[in-house]
């Protein structure tokens, strides 16, 4: 199985900005330490705060089985990603995010992309991540 993390704005800063929200560990550690879990996958991972850059690298994927989106602010401002997601050609897409946005402000309640994702899964820290995977593993 072959299966696209794409992350958006800020999640290069998580485990050093607001740590008391995202935690202390380095996404990019633990995402390195995810694909060494389930080295059966092919995994992919990329991040940019650059929207422009996150639809190229969605648009990119239509060879893979899955993605797993954590789009950052952009979930809840860009029609473009969520475009840009039910455009792609593969099996499944989940949206992912670190802490429980439905806990948080108001404004992060509404994802543009979900209605473009089978599921989302929120509110478990950087876990959230391997609940996707295993989720589509099973």
């Amino acid at each position: 199985m072959k299966i696209s993390i794409i992350n958006g704005p800020n999640l290069n800063l998580v485990g050093t900005s607001e740590p008391e929200i995202y935690g202390n560990e380095s996404l990019d550690v633990y995402i390195h330490q995810l694909i060494k879990k389930y080295d059966r996958v092919d995994f992919s991972h990329f991040q940019s705060n650059i929207e422009g850059e996150l639809i190229n690298e969605i648009q990119k994927q239509g060879n893979a089985d899955a993605i797993i989106i954590n789009a950052g602010a952009y979930t809840h401002t860009s029609i473009a990603i969520a475009d840009a997601l039910r455009a792609v050609k593969c099996k499944a897409i989940i949206e992912v995010h670190i802490s429980n946005v439905y806990a948080r402000e108001h404004y992060r309640r509404e994802s543009h992309i979900a209605p473009a994702c089978m599921g989302s899964i929120c509110g478990f820290g950087l876990k959230s991540y391997e609940l996707a995977v295993l989720s589509l593993l099973s």
